[in-house]
């Protein structure tokens, strides 16, 4: 096995291949599936999600973040919109959940206000996430432009919550355990959010 197999990212697509089939009801895939050269499809599937976030920013993050989706997304740049739209959201509920929960603990006001600004933040750029996702999921071609149009709206909204987030926490002075590991997240999200403006930007540019 090549060292580029014995990636994580490799090592689950195989297992994800085995998965599919070993459950695939067709007996003529099931009796040839000996003959599939494994490392040619993943090679294949890897070729995919590399292609769909080389006009990402954080191009590291997209690959690691995205390649679950290979399997499904191929080719097709709505697809890949929404699965970012998808990781992004779920990542600012894990966000939102951290807030929650440290905003109790804060030390000091200033600390105390940037928490509770940043979730304000967060609550607004979910909200333009889960819009962004249910537009993404009825994409057409007769209101493609106007769809595009509400998305980069909705999405650059989004973004622009997480940055003044984080901007909240440079007018404090804390470096508590709290801060820094919220700061951490939010920069993830921030960065997620970016992807996923330039994989829409990529939609516009390709059309359904």
């Amino acid at each position: 096995m090549t060292s580029s197999s014995s990636s994580p990212i490799t090592f689950t697509l195989l297992l994800l291949l085995s998965l599919l089939v070993a459950l695939n009801p067709n007996p003529s895939l099931a009796s040839t599936g000996s003959n599939i050269n494994t490392n040619d499809i993943v090679t294949q599937y890897s070729t995919y999600v590399r292609n769909a976030c080389n006009v990402t920013r954080y191009n590291r993050l997209c690959v690691r973040t995205l390649w679950p989706f290979a399997i499904v997304a191929r080719n097709n740049t709505s697809k890949w919109a929404r699965a970012s739209v998808a990781v992004t959201t779920t990542d600012t509920k894990r966000v939102l959940r951290l807030l929650l929960k440290t905003q109790r603990s804060a030390v000091g006001e200033r600390e105390r206000i940037a928490l509770s600004d940043c979730r304000e933040l967060f609550v607004d750029s979910l909200d333009n996430l889960y819009k962004s996702l249910a537009v993404l999921r009825t994409l057409n071609a007769d209101e493609f432009q106007r769809q595009i149009s509400d998305l980069a709206t909705w999405l650059s909204a989004a973004l622009t919550d997480d940055d003044t987030c984080l901007d909240g926490f440079e007018e404090t002075s804390s470096r508590t355990r709290t801060v820094r590991m919220v700061r951490r997240k939010a920069t993830k999200c921030m960065r997620l959010c970016s992807n996923a403006l330039a994989l829409l930007d990529k939609l516009a540019f390709d059309g359904l």
